[in-house]
């Protein structure tokens, strides 16, 4: 079994910044790439950055070059560093791994952007 914490969510204005965190637990030896996904009311779940073990990375072209993606494999523990947010950003963030041919999600946090 795998669980996925996240956490970091919450208000903020236009131009701002969050930083989310998923810390993973359980059965996670054999994790090849984390991501985040998001979700807004209304919309379709959709992928905003993912990140190999060996540290490569790709984002939603929406996010790219305000968004990062970094991982702490000590700690098993994965960041959304969200910078120059705008109101579009609003949604509910998810983090997820496939193990095995399994989908683990976390429980999601509530990103809010202001205007």
């Amino acid at each position: 079994q795998v669980r996925l914490v996240e956490s970091g969510g919450g208000l903020v204005q236009a131009g701002g910044s969050l930083r989310l965190s998923c810390a993973a637990s359980g059965s996670i030896f054999s994790i090849n790439a984390r991501s985040w996904y998001r979700q807004a009311p209304g919309k379709q779940r959709e992928l905003v950055a993912a990140v190999t073990n060996g540290g490569s990375t790709n984002y939603a072209d929406s996010v790219k070059g305000r968004f990062t993606i970094s991982r702490d494999t000590v700690k098993n523990t994965v960041y959304l560093q969200m910078n120059s947010l705008k109101p579009e950003d609003t949604a509910v963030y998810y983090c997820y791994v496939r193990i095995l041919a399994i989908d683990y999600w976390g429980q999601g946090t509530q990103v809010t952007v202001s205007s």
